[in-house]
C-alpha cells in the first residue's frame, strides 16, 4: 500500500498510471486469449476451442444458477468477460511485474483496491440498472429498499454499501496478500545468501501455486456474487 506510484491529473482527477497500464495489459491478454482460441471454429471442438467452450459453459452455469430461464442468456457474455478478465488480472503479478524507478507499471490490477472497488461499482451499478429496467423505478425501489418493512430502509441502504465494499475488498485482500508474501520471500532469498535462498525458493514455489488457486477461486466468487446481486434486483422475493 505504501509503494511509490506514478500519477497525473486531468480535469481535477488523479489517475494512477500503473493501474491504467496494468488494466490495459490485462484487457489485451483477454482479447488475445479469445482471439486465438476462437480462430477456425469447428462443429466438433478440439484443442483451444475446447478450452474456450469449457469457460463459456462454466460462466453460463454461474449465471443459470442465479438467474432464471431466458433472462440468463442476456448476461452470458458479461459473465464470461468478467471472469476471464479477473482471472488474468489475478495471475499477472505472479507471472511477471515490470518496475521502473521503483514504480510498478505492470502488476496484478486486482492487487490495488481502486481497481477492485471499481469492478464492484460497475457490477453493482449493472445490477441496479437491471432492476430498474425490469421492474421500473418504483417497483425496484420498493423491492430493494422497502422490503420487508418500510422501516428497513436505512438497513437496506447500509446493506447495499456493505455489498459494494465486501465485493471489492475481498478480491483485493486475497490478491494483495499473495503478492505481498511473495515479495517478502524474494527479499529473504536475496538478503541471506544460500541459506536463505534455497528455503525461500521452495516456499515461494508452493505459495505461488497456492496463489494461482486462490486467484481462480476469487474470480469465481466475484462473478458468482455479481449474479446473486443481479438476481436479487430482477427477481425480488415476494
Amino acid at each position: 500500500m505504501n509503494d511509490p506510484i506514478s500519477t497525473f491529473k486531468l480535469f481535477g482527477l488523479t489517475f494512477n498510471i500503473g493501474n491504467m497500464v496494468s488494466v490495459t495489459v490485462a484487457a489485451v491478454f483477454v482479447f488475445l486469449f479469445v482471439f486465438i482460441c476462437s480462430r477456425k471454429l469447428q462443429v466438433i471442438p478440439s484443442g483451444k476451442q475446447n478450452l474456450l467452450e469449457m469457460i463459456v459453459d462454466f460462466t453460463n452455469g454461474i449465471v443459470n444458477t442465479s438467474v432464471e430461464g431466458a433472462k440468463a442468456k442476456a448476461y452470458g457474455l458479461f459473465a464470461f468477460v468478467l471472469f476471464v478478465f479477473i482471472f488474468i488480472s489475478n495471475q499477472m503479478g505472479l507471472l511477471f511485474q515490470i518496475d521502473y524507478n521503483g514504480v510498478a507499471y505492470v502488476k496484478s490490477p486486482t492487487s490495488d483496491p481502486i481497481v477492485t472497488l471499481t469492478l464492484a461499482a460497475i457490477t453493482l451499478a449493472w445490477a441496479h440498472f437491471a432492476g430498474v429496467s425490469k421492474l421500473g423505478f418504483k417497483g425496484y425501489f420498493s423491492s430493494t429498499y422497502l422490503k420487508p418493512f418500510k422501516l428497513w430502509l436505512p438497513l437496506n441502504v447500509f446493506e447495499e454499501l456493505a455489498n459494494f465494499l465486501t465485493l471489492g475488498l475481498r478480491l483485493y485482500g486475497n490478491i494483495f496478500a499473495g503478492e505481498l508474501l511473495l515479495g517478502l520471500l524474494s527479499k529473504l532469498a536475496l538478503g541471506y545468501g544460500v541459506l536463505g535462498y534455497i528455503p525461500s525458493v521452495l516456499v515461494a514455489m508452493i505459495w505461488e501455486a497456492f496463489s494461482i488457486f486462490i486467484g481462480s477461486v476469487q474470480a469465481f466468487v466475484f462473478v458468482t456474487l455479481t449474479f446473486v446481486y443481479i438476481s436479487q434486483k430482477i427477481q425480488p422475493e415476494e
